[in-house]
């Protein structure tokens, strides 16, 4: 049996799934003929393949040996998965907000606020002069004096039959509802 056939026997599965550098060389392979070769060359070119497989072989096991080594490690240490996800997003946010185009969008951000903070006051107090101003205006001043008026025309009066007909126990003759002098003013303020 030559070295070819104790390749394919020691890697059975070789033949059915092809790896990442075999796909490579299949593919080129089929778009261009390989170059016509002598018996001497094949021979050395299928004992490089065994040999190339076998050394892929060997590091697959010593790298699955390793990582085994390196959970068996961290269960010790007690690093879970939900541990090293936070570490590496802790680490990624650090890199994040260090960089220079983070701190250039926080400023420019900051900045922006800044403006809209002081434009917000701005409107705010245009509005309350506007406010005051309206509320000072002769037309403001006799549609108050009007409300007051018509405030008081409503608010009944005790009449001296009924204050004798009345218990002490009983309710007074008072306004209905007792409103502050400012009620009707700030009624229109905000209508």
């Amino acid at each position: 049996m030559d070295d070819a056939e104790k390749g394919s026997q020691q890697h059975p599965d070789s033949d059915s799934v092809p790896e990442v550098g075999e796909d490579a060389v299949m593919s080129e392979g089929a778009s261009s003929p390989p170059p016509p070769m002598t018996e001497e060359e094949r021979q050395e070119l299928q004992e490089e393949l065994v040999k190339v497989e076998d050394e892929i072989q060997t590091l697959s096991q010593v790298l699955a040996a390793k990582e085994r080594q390196l959970a068996e490690i961290k269960r010790k240490l007690g690093i879970t998965p939900l541990n090293e996800l936070k570490q590496n997003i802790t680490k990624t946010w650090q890199e994040v907000t260090t960089s220079t185009a983070y701190r250039r969008t926080s400023e420019t951000f900051s900045l922006a606020g800044l403006k809209a903070s002081a434009a917000f006051t701005s409107v705010g107090s245009a509005i309350s002069r506007k406010l005051e101003d309206v509320r000072n205006a002769p037309t403001f001043k006799s549609f108050e004096e009007k409300v007051e008026t018509l405030k008081t025309k409503m608010t009944p009066s005790p009449s001296s039959s009924n204050a004798d007909d009345q218990d002490d126990s009983s309710p007074s003759n008072e306004p209905l509802v007792n409103q502050p002098e400012d009620s009707p003013s700030q009624e229109a303020e905000t209508h």
